[in-house]
């Protein structure tokens, strides 16, 4: 074989070791976010555990809660919906948290809805960096404003750490109140 023929050779191979590689559905190669939270799609067991007064002069009273949460994709995984069911001594808590992803912004909102009063929270927007996910947004508590920061930590293939805090100073110190850890499996 001449060097010509080589080089068209090895040229034509590395068009298609490309193609073949774009093709492959390999969510490491996505770098848009959009499968982001693709690993997270199944049932979990998940202990809660919830901070009783948040931003007080009382914060340091844990209540505790287990169950389940399972995770669909909706909408060929530019969405999912995570199906929370949990109780402990203080009660039950069930809610849905509707993740939308958003292609032109290149990031997520996570949409909280307790079962108990069927009522939208105020999104968190944001998305993965380094492997840590992280949304932010603005509610209330008690009729004051306040920041929240929503916080997720993949910890392997079957476990993975949620944690939301609070902010009742614009940022500059943060409150963690609601701390989960989902292990996969019923």
């Amino acid at each position: 074989m001449t060097l010509p023929h080589k080089r068209i050779l090895v040229a034509v191979l590395s068009v298609l070791l490309v193609a073949a590689t774009a093709s492959s559905g390999n969510a490491s190669q996505t770098t848009d976010g959009q499968q982001d939270f693709d690993w997270e799609i199944g049932s979990w067991r998940t202990t809660v555990r919830v901070l009783a007064e948040p931003l007080s002069e009382s914060a340091d009273e844990w209540l505790q809660f287990s169950g389940t949460s399972v995770v669909r994709p909706l909408m060929d995984r530019r969405a999912n919906v995570v199906e929370l069911k949990i109780a402990g001594p203080s009660g039950r808590i069930e809610g849905l948290n509707l993740r939308l992803y958003e292609p032109q912004a290149k990031r997520w909102s996570l949409n909280f809805a307790s079962m108990r009063d069927g009522v939208l929270t105020p999104a968190v927007f944001g998305g993965f960096r380094d492997g840590v996910g992280e949304f932010l947004g603005d509610d209330q508590l008690g009729g004051r404003p306040i920041k929240v920061r929503f916080l997720v930590f993949r910890q392997g293939p079957d476990q993975a750490r949620f944690e939301q805090a609070f902010s009742g100073d614009g940022g500059a110190t943060w409150e963690t109140n609601w701390i989960a850890i989902d292990r996969r499996g019923r």
